[in-house]
């Protein structure tokens, strides 16, 4: 601009020297730049952005680059400033042969921007060749997924009770069976109720009999509630097997209750980088620029497992997926998606049921501080673009754009009342022992079987024995006779 701007930084006269004087703040005296054009190098990763500048629509899409593109709005209002703004498709990265940036840093590099339009986060080697000035936003890339269920790391079949529960049923059992056995040994040695029992077999309840296996068998029925189709017949054996019933009831309503809240808990296990390592659930990383940089330069030890073992494993196409793809897989469960969360849990907001929103869990992947506004190096309009930052976000105005732009996690407000289909997964001790019975019942049928032919052929050789051994006698009473 040709027009110059005055202040007046002192008065003086030839008698009394100065009488006022002004400090001169460029900060606070050249906040009106009356109309000089600056440029502004925006980041736009997605086509869509384009048409949703200001409109608060699909704010999913580059959500930092919509937040920043108003407050660069606001800025030039504030500096009464015009612009001439310049969009490239990456905050850029340095060639190693050449030390030039690309994208947006290379606008400011070259001095073709005086601003970076789009906040971006710290690095080393950019240090040297920008300047950051204030913060922008809260954006961070976490791996979000759905935590499993408890069944994925613990038997659920044995979480209800605690050890020292536990404990106490293993010596109550045996404590029941050792007692009714007795009882019923007695009452069958007894000859008082040897005639009950007589009169009994005629009806429909079947005496216990003094066995290992009778015992058993109805210790199984109470522990199960099922109920047994013998029982002892002397008033001892009867108060023996109600407290037994009763006390295996109150016992079976605490574990089934106890197991229906278990089956719809999730773990909690999995809190670190190297627990989302070792454990069997898949990883994805949404497509877009920094997330590439970022995986491929990660040195630290997990991280750098994490994309070699489960991003980008060497022979398979990296998970490297668009963030619709990303989402619905986490719905579906064992996978988890690096995003940024805001972007993440916008879509998670319109898809995702209430429950499900109650087991989101984040884990952090990249630690970095959140993005700043950048400037070209030694920048004459410095000072005035830091203030102007800082008025907006002392004012609220920043915070306005944020709470309209960017997305919170959801809220659980259905944690109580969640429901889940019982999986394989859940129920795999059952399954397990229901084959394990199976085979031990095939495995007895077998030896069975070989104990029946077995003693079958016995008794055959020893019909045969006696058979022979008559014929031989009969011939020698005949010879005899003769």
């Amino acid at each position: 601009s040709s027009e110059f701007i005055e202040n007046d930084i002192a008065e003086w006269n030839s008698k009394r020297g100065f009488q006022t004087y002004n400090e001169l703040s460029f900060s606070r005296n050249r906040t009106d730049l009356k109309g000089i054009n600056l440029n502004i190098s925006h980041v736009v990763t997605n086509e869509d952005t384009y048409n949703h500048l200001e409109d608060f629509r699909n704010t999913h899409i580059d959500p930092l680059s919509k937040l920043n593109w108003l407050i660069m709005k606001n800025l030039l209002v504030i500096l009464n400033a015009t612009s001439t703004p310049l969009f490239v498709t990456t905050w850029g990265y340095m060639n190693s042969n050449t030390s030039k940036f690309t994208g947006m840093i290379g606008d400011l590099q070259s001095d073709n921007a005086e601003i970076g339009g789009t906040a971006l986060f710290f690095t080393i080697d950019r240090i040297d060749v920008i300047e950051y000035i204030a913060p922008s936003a809260p954006t961070y890339m976490k791996f979000i997924f759905k935590a499993p269920p408890l069944s994925y790391v613990s038997n659920v079949f044995t979480l209800p009770f605690d050890t020292d529960v536990w404990y106490s049923c293993f010596a109550l059992v045996p404590l029941i069976f050792v007692t009714i056995y007795i009882i019923v040994k007695w009452e069958w040695k007894d000859p008082m109720f040897k005639e009950e029992i007589q009169e009994t077999n005629s009806n429909s309840i079947v005496p216990l009999r003094p066995g290992l296996i009778d015992v058993l068998v109805m210790q199984l029925g109470a522990i199960t509630q099922q109920g047994t189709e013998s029982e002892p017949k002397s008033n001892a054996g009867r108060i023996a097997t109600i407290f037994a019933f009763i006390a295996f009831m109150f016992l079976y309503t605490s574990y089934s209750a106890n197991i229906v809240a278990i089956l719809q808990s999730t773990t909690e296990s999995i809190k670190t980088l190297e627990d989302l390592l070792n454990s069997r659930i898949s990883l994805g990383v949404e497509d877009i620029v920094y997330a590439h940089y970022y995986f491929k330069t990660a040195k630290e030890p997990t991280r750098k497992a994490i994309y070699e073992q489960k991003i980008a494993p060497k022979g398979q196409k990296p998970n490297f997926m668009t963030m619709q793809e990303g989402i619905g897989r986490v719905q579906k469960g064992f996978f988890a998606f690096h995003v940024e969360v805001s972007s993440g849990y916008k879509m998670i907001g319109g898809t995702f049921q209430e429950s499900e929103k109650c087991s989101l869990k984040e884990i952090v992947f990249i630690n970095l501080v959140e993005p700043w506004v950048s400037i070209k190096k030694r920048s004459a309009y410095k000072e005035i673009i830091k203030v102007g930052l800082r008025k907006m976000l002392e004012t609220g105005i920043q915070r306005r754009y944020i709470n309209r732009i960017y997305t919170k996690k959801p809220v659980c407000q259905s944690k109580g009342s969640n429901f889940g289909s019982a999986a394989i997964l859940d129920c795999y001790a059952a399954f397990l022992i229901f084959g394990f019975g199976i085979f031990l019942s095939f495995f007895i049928l077998f030896f069975e079987i070989l104990a029946n032919r077995r003693i079958k052929s016995r008794e055959m050789c020893v019909g045969v024995v006696n058979s022979s051994s008559g014929a031989a006698k009969l011939g020698g009473i005949i010879n005899f006779v003769n």
